[in-house]
């Protein structure tokens, strides 16, 4: 899809846009890596009050509730920055996009702070999940040319950028993120859509587990900004810390939201898979990880780190594995060696040590 132009090469400043449950890559075309990862919330807070008009003289008590406007805050920075009534919204789900809304204060944000350009000048390639509704798809075109004004717009399936990005025009991609894995098999290019499969365990099944664990541990799990001080104290000791004073009440959106990014913090540093199945007396064997929370207290921890990622691949119906062969015995006969001799993991999955699909 464009406006009639012929577009390619390293020269036009073309853009990628790779929106997730949990975060949107954004970057420029040519380049290896993305320019920025902004998570995929939005910070929503009400403005400031609006006066009433009255025929009488104005006083505290004639004050709308009503905000005047609505303040919109975006990116890591300004999103785990506290503040009165600001609620945590995603405009994700289902790896499609939903709240059309905060997807666009997003753009906006990612146009006006990280590319630092307008966006007429640079063509635009958007990477959508293989079920993408055709609605869906039809009203994020029509904002990038309408609004943005964009000169070019490609939509291409996530799955075959993977593919692309390992050097394969055919293979098995399995993708794991935040709120479900999926197989998705890639013949020359392009996506066998029939033979999708997605299983709900991804990224925040994990956390879930996770965070189960550690509060059965009695870990307190308070995030870092919310601590004004804190003390050294021993491995496995009460942790001694200050809480900050905030004048307002936090909400329960953005508490809940910094608590998972403090478990994902534990998980990036201490889960690892196993390389053969789950087995207890082995994974007891291998040497533990030690790891420091946000409140000071810090402990190792061993077999219970396998068992939380385990989690992904043990489950008869659910794991990793069974989609991926489900998926792959759903294609042509022909093709399943190339298949299963291309198997491409993506996603969550790769945030934990030897990451293997058995």
């Amino acid at each position: 899809m464009s406006s009639g132009m012929l577009y390619g090469g390293d020269e036009i400043g073309a853009l990628v846009f790779d929106p997730g449950h949990n975060s949107l890559r954004v970057g420029y075309a040519q380049e290896d890596t993305p320019k920025a990862e902004i998570p995929s919330v939005v910070g929503v807070a009400p403005g400031d009050p609006i006066k009433l008009e009255s025929e009488a003289k104005v006083d505290d008590n004639n004050i709308s509730t009503t905000p005047s406007s609505w303040k919109y805050y975006v990116d890591t920075t300004y999103i785990h920055t506290p503040r009165p009534n600001m609620e945590l919204h995603s405009y994700m789900k289902d790896g499609m996009i939903e709240n059309w809304e905060y997807f666009e204060k997003m753009m906006d944000y990612c146009y006006e702070k990280i590319i630092q350009s307008e966006s007429h000048y640079h063509p635009v390639l958007f990477s959508e999940s293989p079920w993408n509704q055709r609605q869906k798809r039809e009203k994020l075109t029509e904002i990038m040319f309408e609004k943005y004004k964009v000169p070019a717009f490609y939509l291409v399936k996530n799955a075959a950028l993977a593919a692309f990005a390992n050097g394969r025009a055919t293979a098995l991609v399995i993708d794991s993120g935040a709120t479900h894995t999926s197989a998705v098999p890639v013949l020359d290019g392009y996506v066998i859509s029939n033979a999708v499969v997605k299983s709900p365990l991804g990224g925040d099944y994990l956390v879930l587990r996770a965070r189960e664990m550690l509060e059965s541990l009695n870990i307190d799990l308070t995030p870092s900004v919310l601590i004004a001080n804190k003390e050294v104290v021993r491995d496995k000791d009460k942790p001694r810390y200050t809480k900050k004073n905030f004048p307002y009440e936090i909400t329960n959106s953005w508490m809940t939201y910094m608590t998972k990014k403090t478990v994902q913090d534990f998980q990036q540093s201490v889960l690892q898979v196993s390389e053969s199945p789950y087995d207890e007396r082995v994974a007891a064997s291998i040497p533990m990880v030690h790891h420091e929370f946000p409140t000071g207290y810090h402990q190792d921890f061993g077999s219970e780190r396998f068992k939380l990622a385990e989690g992904l691949f043990d489950h008869a119906m659910l794991g990793a594995g069974y989609i991926a062969a489900t998926s792959a015995g759903m294609c042509d006969v022909d093709i399943r060696p190339a298949l299963y001799s291309s198997v491409v993991l993506t996603g969550e999955i790769l945030l934990y040590r030897a990451s293997v699909i058995a």
